[in-house]
C-alpha cells in the first residue's frame, strides 16, 4: 500500500462507513433507549466495562469492512441485553451483586478520617475535605462521614451541628 492509499482508498470506503456509522449509531440510540438509564448511570466498573466494550464494538463495525451492520448491531444488542440480565440478577441475587458491584465505603467517621482506609481505597485527605467542601462545609472535622461511593464518587455528610 503506497502513501496515497494510507490516505484515501476510495468513494466506495467512505460511503460504507458513513452509512453504517448513522445506521450504527441509530440502533446504538435505541438500545440504550431501550435497555434504560441504568445503562447509562454513573459509572461502576462492571458499567465502565460494557461501556468500553460498546464502543470497541461501535469502531470496529464503522471502521472493518469484514464486519457487516447486521452483525455489529447484533453484538451491540447482545451486550446490552448481557447487561441488562446481570444488573436485573444482581438486584434479585446477594451473590450476583456481590460479584459485580463494589459496596460504598466510609474514609472519615465522626471527622476523623481513616487512614488505612484511605489508604487502602487510594483517596487522600485533600479528596475527602474537597467532597466536605462540596456539601457546604470546610473542614473534615464538620463530616459526620465521607463515603467513597461505589460509582467512585465522594459524599459528604456534615455532621448536624
Amino acid at each position: 500500500m503506497n502513501w496515497m492509499e494510507m490516505l484515501f482508498q476510495g468513494w466506495s470506503g467512505l460511503a460504507r462507513t458513513a452509512v453504517v456509522a448513522v445506521l450504527a449509531y441509530v440502533g446504538l440510540v435505541l438500545f440504550l433507549r431501550i435497555s434504560g438509564k441504568r445503562t447509562l448511570s454513573k459509572l461502576n466498573a462492571f458499567d465502565l466495562v460494557v461501556t468500553v466494550a460498546l464502543g470497541s464494538i461501535l469502531a470496529t463495525t464503522l471502521l472493518n469492512k469484514d464486519v457487516a451492520l447486521a452483525e455489529g448491531l447484533v453484538a451491540l444488542a447482545s451486550l446490552i441485553v448481557l447487561q441488562f440480565i446481570v444488573t436485573w440478577s444482581s438486584v434479585r441475587f446477594r451473590w450476583l451483586r456481590e460479584g459485580v458491584r463494589s459496596e460504598p465505603t466510609v474514609l472519615v467517621r465522626d471527622g476523623q478520617p481513616l487512614e488505612a482506609v484511605l489508604r487502602r481505597e487510594r483517596v487522600t485527605e485533600d479528596e475527602a475535605t474537597s467532597a466536605v467542601r462540596d456539601a457546604g462545609g470546610r473542614t473534615l472535622a464538620e463530616a459526620e462521614v465521607v463515603i467513597l461511593e461505589s460509582d467512585g464518587s465522594l459524599t459528604a455528610i456534615l455532621a448536624r451541628g
